[in-house]
């Protein structure tokens, strides 16, 4: 009886990556004779972001060559947890990578990837060990991250793991079963669980264009992470709470006391602006807390779809 070939789904997020679509095709193509030899077969899934140029229209002239190239389109710009979770969606395969098409997450890993997913792994993810061609400032600050959400969360996620991850069906389909809106896949992948093997790779710099990842947006995208996998926060804004009402009980005690010794109600103006401005200042940030916390609850109520989709072919 002939052995039934297994398949490969790669997912490929692109966001204005005209000039990458196309190499990444080539590079993931001179793979070839590793999957043949795994007997296996390949999908190539390009979820298209919401793209302001090109993009579209190269991956309609790969497909037209090739009809295991297939292109998912969303109406608008989602951004990239969308796009990894309806890639996932759309995914067909027994085996599952998600890669992004600027050539920073290696192909050539792929065999190494697999060696681990046949020694009973469900998941062989990477991790970058050094963070070459990035800006200092955002090195230094994404190794905060990462030290400040290990220290509060109890879902481990890995300093340099990126979203480049060859995963089983089992384990994509128990992160499906995670439909939150508010999408944090670092976190996610940790916190389903399964046995997974991390690998070490140099940072690659991308083979054309600039990251869409702004400073501003990293930061954003860190509040959330440490928003989706824990309430530490929380905890922190009730104790700073707690610990201002025993610090005004007190400067109470410290006021009265003085004025009935020294008789001198008024003095000390400019130090009690001081305190007012560092109150205030502390409210408004516990406010900011909770706020923010709010409102992903607010966003998880409404139900909105996490993508909608204007093209699949």
């Amino acid at each position: 009886m002939m052995k039934e070939k297994k398949l490969l789904s790669i997912i490929v997020p692109c966001y204005n990556e005209e000039e990458n679509v196309g190499e990444f095709y080539k590079a993931v193509r001179q793979l070839d004779p590793f999957f043949a030899e795994r007997d296996l077969d390949t999908e190539i899934l390009y979820i298209d972001d919401g793209s302001s140029d090109r993009t579209v229209d190269e991956v309609r002239k790969l497909r037209a060559g090739d009809d295991s190239v297939r292109l998912v389109s969303f109406s608008r710009n989602f951004g990239k947890e969308a796009a990894i979770y309806a890639g996932l969606q759309k995914s067909r395969g027994d085996y599952i990578v998600m890669m992004d098409a600027d050539l920073q997450d290696p192909p050539s890993l792929l065999p190494e990837m697999f060696g681990y997913i046949d020694e009973g792994y469900d998941c062989a993810a990477t991790r970058r060990v050094t963070r070459k061609g990035e800006p200092p400032i955002r090195s230094f600050f994404a190794r905060r991250f990462y030290a400040l959400i290990n220290r509060f969360s109890k879902t481990e996620i890995v300093d340099g793991a990126r979203d480049y991850r060859l995963m089983t069906r089992q384990m994509a389909d128990a992160v499906l079963s995670l439909s939150e809106y508010n999408r944090f896949s670092k976190g996610i992948f940790s916190w389903v669980g399964f046995k997974t093997r991390w690998v070490e790779y140099e940072n690659v710099e991308r083979l054309h264009g600039e990251t869409k990842w702004s400073f501003w947006s990293l930061f954003i995208y860190a509040l959330d992470g440490i928003a989706a996998f824990t309430t530490a926060p929380l905890t922190m804004v009730a104790f700073i709470g707690l610990a201002f009402c025993v610090l005004a009980f007190f400067m109470i005690v410290f006021v009265v006391v003085r004025a009935a010794i020294f008789g001198d109600p008024t003095s000390g103006w400019p130090s009690l602006v001081c305190i007012i401005l560092l109150v205030s200042g502390v409210q408004l940030l516990c406010l900011g807390v909770l706020g923010h916390y709010l409102s992903r609850a607010y966003l998880e109520v409404k139900r909105r779809p996490i993508y909608i989709v204007k093209e699949e072919d």
